[in-house]
């Protein structure tokens, strides 16, 4: 209630204020529609032979309706301007017919009295039916046509009292979305009447007049979304066609994935590391190369279609061969595991060995020593572990057999004898025998002996293992032992496969680290090295496993995953924290990659360097040097970031977390500058307007937040707060001018703002149509509308960045893929070029500064790459296309 009177004031005056507010609001519309009705038949007259037009002096004024009261406005005491979205109960439509066109807000029309079904829809497409029939299946884009006109006016199907609206429509939505779903037809179904709204804020009502051919209509999920022509387009087949002349180029990807694989990491003949992250298998040379000063470079094998999982590398130390679990294709169907063997120098693939072979995944490789590399050995991640023997050159499988029902971490043959393998995983090392079968595919054979613990306590895991010079086998496991393992006395007298006695067992022990023991490497001077977990030691080991040498790898990095002798005494170090060091024991380690460990959210470019900023789930923001290929700082947020923006300036940076609250730290002393809160749900989408002086925040409570900020970005206080979206906010977008906002929402609405004057709703989406927006990162739109999959359910794409030279638009999908199209992509089915790499889905895209580069983020792999954009044609925006008037021609029939 507004203040306080009697017992009978408070409600006398309310209605006497409504009373006056619903007068203040007819007298607008009237004359609004009466300007709308001259200008539609002046329209009508250039466009159509005279006889077809009716009289005009037939038109008389609209009748008198009675409208909903305004919602009301928050107490003025409120430091915030808040404005409700929701449409009012009330909405006129008009159409030309013999007599008087009517305004009504009563019930529907009975049937049989228009061939317009009637139904309610919300602008942005949270609707309950179409205006204008059946919506088809999810993804189809229709020009929006007229109905054909009868003589019987259409009535809005909108109730005046609240008691009588249709609450059966809103069992999937939440209260607060009743008004925007409680709607008039869909505006796109008038023909030839121009689009007109009447001013004032949350209390008017709205009066829908459209042009035939001036929207185009799609759907996701069944609910139509309009958009509007921009007024300089007669045609969308003028607009551009075929895909971007700019292609992508992968330049360097951040991060290794040492969080949960092993085999990962060796060095090839050419002095290159070669490891995986996601669907790429990296070739990194240190130092020097076209990744600038001590940057190194790298180079890319991108042949398989879903992570890899484990490498190994051929005796010549040039061929690889890399394995891959299994995944799924777009549609859901399973896709099968395979190992590519391939050439290092060329990056040509050379075999394909075991489609369809192979369950879930390719968990260890291993190819022989003694014989140069003719055989392969794999095991699988199915149920039972099935060990595998293939001849490389011909790719055919030799043996198979089933391994354990436990988790099989590595595979090894003896470099000595290759008809001796080893694997070792879950409280087993398993010695097996293999006889080649005279080479006769299938017709080998696998046996296998248990390795012996006896007086030795049986570890829980085995994770590693390395063969001596001398014979003897070294075990690495979780309680922190190395075990020495050889060949009891009785091996020579015990004849077949092993039988009932065991022959390999436990010769020595030494307890070398706490906790497990991840990595076990033999240096070509004979020491071995081994590599701890929890301790994250790295120890050196002589004959007789007495230590010689240690260092310990900083905390910030994790434990030690992997091992690689490089030349000389320097050595090559994966981290579970996903980092590669190098360094050596003397003088200690230093990363040369670095990436995330938890699944990329948040990414922002610089706007002025090529920097970019990225944060996730693993709770590190971090900044990156996109020239020197390097991690410039990081830091631990406590909590989820999810979107990150900077300041126009660069001093600043705006981190939105998954509390509902946001941080602005300093870019240069990382410093936080404002800690501040609103609401209890996750921020999906921080944004800085162009010049500087707002920041949106659009969060999961379904609200904008707006905030004026100091020049210098430090300071931030509320300005107002746009409300009005049915579901939570996905992405947005500011004007050129920083006097707008386009917002899009879970439930694929597309609303505008006019955040400088006072964070209000505009109602009529159609006066939007030419406003130019300084970024384009929303999904829905009109000049965007084409990048959408057929059939896509309106999950399909996470992301999407228009270049700043506004020529193409990038898209990260759901599928692990990243797409390249023309701007404005505003045809169907629109052609793009697609890039693969990521082996999860793809979460954010975003352009550097001067479009040189593209960066994306992959979900659930943790990975960063960076893509150089070549054959752009130049740098500046394009043309922008001469203003003319939408054409009244009729719309087409077929799908656009």
């Amino acid at each position: 209630m507004d203040g306080a009177g009697g017992p009978g004031e408070g409600p006398a005056q309310d209605a006497l204020q409504s009373l006056s507010r619903r007068l203040q609001v007819q007298e607008k519309e009237m004359e609004l529609v009466k300007a709308a009705l001259a200008e539609a038949l002046r329209l009508l007259r250039l466009q159509a032979p005279p006889t077809s037009l009716q009289d005009p002096g037939t038109l008389g004024p609209p009748r008198d309706s009675t409208p909903a009261a305004p919602p009301g406005l928050p107490p003025t005491c409120s430091p915030s301007l808040v404005s409700r979205g929701t449409q009012t109960e009330a909405e006129m439509e008009v159409e030309l017919s013999p007599g008087p066109p009517r305004l009504s807000n009563g019930p529907p029309a009975p049937p049989g009295g228009s061939e317009e079904p009637s139904g309610t829809q919300s602008e942005g497409g949270g609707s309950s039916s179409s205006g204008t029939g059946s919506p088809g299946p999810p993804g189809i884009l229709r020009l929006a046509q007229p109905p054909q006109r009868t003589d019987t006016p259409r009535r809005n199907s909108s109730s005046s009292s609240p008691s009588e609206r249709p609450r059966q429509k809103l069992s999937r939505k939440a209260a607060s979305s009743a008004n925007l779903l409680l709607r008039s037809g869909s505006t796109e179904s008038r023909g030839g009447k121009d689009p007109l709204s009447s001013p004032g804020g949350p209390g008017s009502r709205r009066s829908n007049y459209n042009l035939e051919g001036i929207s185009v209509k799609m759907f996701l999920r069944g609910r139509p979304i309009t958009m509007y022509i921009p007024s300089g387009i007669r045609s969308l087949e003028e607009l551009p066609s075929g895909p971007p002349p700019e292609t992508l180029s992968l330049d360097w990807v951040y991060g290794y994935r040492g969080r949960d694989s092993r085999s990962n990491l060796f060095v090839l003949r050419s002095g290159e590391v070669v490891y995986f992250i996601a669907c790429v298998v990296v070739l990194y040379r240190p130092g020097g190369g076209p990744g600038g000063p001590g940057g190194g470079g790298q180079r890319h094998y991108r042949g398989h279609t879903d992570c890899v999982r484990c490498l190994a590398v051929h005796p010549d130390g040039v061929r690889v061969a890399s394995g891959q679990t299994a995944g799924v294709d777009k549609d859901g169907k399973p896709l099968q595991p395979v190992v590519h063997v391939w050439d290092s120098e060329t990056l040509l693939k050379l075999q394909e060995i075991g489609l369809g072979a192979f369950e879930r995944g390719v968990g260890a490789l291993a190819f022989s020593v003694a014989d140069q590399g003719a055989f392969l050995c794999v095991v699988d991640d199915s149920n039972e572990h099935m060990l595998s023997v293939w001849d490389c050159s011909r790719g055919t499988k030799l043996a198979e057999i089933k391994s354990t029902n436990d988790s099989v971490l590595a595979v090894g043959f003896n470099p000595r004898d290759s008809s001796s393998i080893i694997t070792s995983g879950k409280s087993h090392v398993h010695f097996w025998n293999w006889n080649g079968g005279t080479g006769v595919p299938g017709n080998g054979t696998l046996t296998r002996k248990q390795g012996v613990f006896g007086k030795y306590k049986k570890p829980k895991f085995i994770p590693c293992f390395v063969f001596l010079p001398e014979g003897d086998i070294l075990t690495g496991d979780s309680e922190g032992n190395i075990l020495t393992w050889g060949r009891s006395l009785s091996d020579s007298r015990t004849p077949g496969r092993g039988g009932a006695k065991e022959t390999y067992g436990i010769v020595a022990q030494a307890h070398a680290h706490e906790g497990s023991i991840f990595a076990l490497c033999l240096r070509r001077d004979g020491t071995v090295l081994s590599g701890g977990g929890r301790d994250r030691r790295l120890v050196q080991w002589g004959p007789g496993l007495v230590a010689l040498q240690e260092a310990e790898i900083p905390e910030h990095f994790g434990a030690v995953r992997a091992i690689a002798e490089g030349p000389g005494s320097e050595l090559l170090v994966g981290t579970t924290k996903n980092a590669l060091l190098r360094g050596d024991l003397a003088q200690g380690f230093s990363p040369v990659i670095q990436g995330h460990t938890d699944e990329l959210w948040g990414l922002c470019t610089h706007p002025f360097q090529n920097r970019f900023l990225t944060c996730g789930h693993d709770r590190q923001l971090c900044l990156w040097d996109g020239e020197g290929h390097a991690l410039a700082w990081s830091i631990d947020l406590k909590e989820t970031g999810l979107c990150a923006d900077f300041h126009p300036s660069g001093a600043v940076v705006a981190v939105g977390l998954n509390t509902g609250r946001w941080l602005v730290l300093d870019t240069e002393t990382r410093e936080i500058v404002s800690d501040i809160t609103d609401g209890n749900e996750q921020l999906s989408v921080v944004r800085y307007s162009p010049d500087g002086l707002y920041l949106a925040i659009g969060s999961h409570d379904n609200m904008i937040y707006i905030y004026s900020v100091s020049s210098d970005g430090a300071k931030s206080s509320r300005f107002g707060r746009c409300v009005g979206h049915s579901s939570f906010i996905t992405h947005l977008d500011w004007s050129k001018d920083g006097n707008f906002i386009m917002s899009n929402s879970g439930d694929y609405e597309i609303l505008y703002w006019d955040v400088a004057g006072g964070c209000k709703l505009l109602r009529n989406r159609y006066e939007s149509r030419d406003r130019e927006w300084a970024t384009y990162t929303c999904v829905l739109g009109f000049h965007v509308y084409g990048v959408w999959p057929d059939g896509s359910d309106g999950t399909d794409i996470n992301s999407l960045c228009r270049s700043h030279n506004e020529r193409v638009v990038a898209v990260a999908d759901d599928f692990c893929k990243v797409h390249l199209f023309q701007y404005p992509c505003a045809r169907a089915k629109a052609p793009s070029l697609v890039y693969g790499g990521h082996g999860s889905h793809v979460t954010s895209v975003r352009f550097t500064h001067d479009d040189s580069h593209l960066i994306s983020l992959g979900g659930k792999d943790a990975s960063i790459f960076q893509w150089r954009v070549l054959g752009a044609g130049g740098t500046g925006p394009v043309p922008s296309t001469p203003s003319r008037t939408p054409s009244l021609s009729p719309a087409s029939s077929l799908d656009v």
